[in-house]
This record gives C-alpha cells, sequence and structure tokens, in this order.
C-alpha cells in the first residue's frame, strides 16, 4: 500500500523558513481546502479544513521563494504522523503532509 495524498486548495500562512548549519532548510505553511456540507435543516454551509504542510531541500527552497498567501495550489505528498512534547511536557501527536510537488493554479 502506498502513502500519497493530493490536496487543492490556498496557501494560507506565510511559510515559515529554519536554516540549519549544514545549508539544508525546512519550511512549514498550512494550506486550506474548503469543505461544502449539509446541515441537519437541509441548508449548505462550508467551512475550511487546514492541513500543516513541510518541505526540505529545493523543494523548500521553492516554496520559500515563489508561495503567497491567498495562492491557489494543488500539492502531492504524503502524510507523515508524528509525536513531540510541548512546553508544558504533555505529549502530542501532529499529521503532517510532505511535500513532494506542488502546482500554482
Amino acid at each position: 500500500m502506498k502513502n500519497y495524498v493530493t490536496l487543492v486548495g490556498s496557501i494560507s500562512r506565510c511559510p515559515s523558513v529554519v536554516n540549519f548549519e549544514d545549508g539544508n532548510k525546512i519550511v512549514r505553511f498550512l494550506v486550506t481546502t474548503p469543505k461544502i456540507y449539509r446541515k441537519n435543516d437541509g441548508k449548505y454551509s462550508s467551512r475550511l479544513d487546514w492541513h500543516s504542510v513541510f518541505a526540505w531541500g529545493n523543494m523548500a527552497s521553492f516554496v520559500e521563494n515563489h508561495a503567497e498567501v491567498g495562492k491557489k495550489v494543488a500539492i502531492h505528498g504524503r502524510l507523515v504522523n508524528r509525536t513531540f512534547f510541548d512546553k508544558q511536557g504533555r505529549q502530542r501527536s501532529s499529521t503532517e503532509v510532505e511535500l513532494r510537488q506542488i502546482i500554482g493554479l
């Protein structure tokens, strides 16, 4: 089984970049995707789902130089689950998309 995800949405937060001493970098940003659903009263409504995305190396440089808040994009990558401890020492979990391809729409 393969771990692939494709999302079509909008960049919703300016990419944050972390540069490492060895010259590598990681960039993190959010993508929102609209979801339309029907409420109990039969009327339709919409909401945004927020997705955390990160990229390494050359892909991180591309996103750093070309990503703009509000830009519509199609992204392709894989889901990554990780656990970490917050500032209060509580264990947390997170699911993110590791970016492999991005296309401006």
